[in-house]
């Protein structure tokens, strides 16, 4: 049974997502269409193993669920809202100096 997750929950859900490239490029591809992960697979040029694995992450932080069609799953954004959250954050100004890197808050600063 699906719940609604707290604000807190969800933004952490959210932030576990964005932290690997491959997800934040399924997202986006996700934004575009909904899509077979064969399909998805081959756009983002990753195996189908280290794909699903990624797409199982998804699911499990909310972001995009699992249709049926038959004998196949198609994927797709789990909220049509997420897609303009996406857009937000894309287009969002970032103030960084240019020869920082963001570090895990664990080693030596934060992000």
């Amino acid at each position: 049974m699906l719940s609604l997750a707290t604000d807190l929950d969800a933004l952490t859900r959210f932030g576990r997502a964005l932290a690997d490239p491959i997800r934040c490029r399924i997202l986006l591809a996700l934004r575009e269409e909904p899509a077979h992960p064969a399909t998805l697979a081959d756009l983002l040029e990753i195996s189908r193993t280290r794909l699903s694995n990624h797409l199982a992450c998804l699911r499990d932080c909310g972001l995009v669920v699992a249709v049926p069609e038959g004998r196949r799953v198609r994927y797709e954004l789990a909220d049509e809202r997420l897609g303009h959250a996406l857009d937000d954050l894309r287009t969002a100004v970032v103030a960084v100096e240019a020869d920082k890197t963001c570090v895990d808050a664990d080693e030596k600063g934060c992000c």
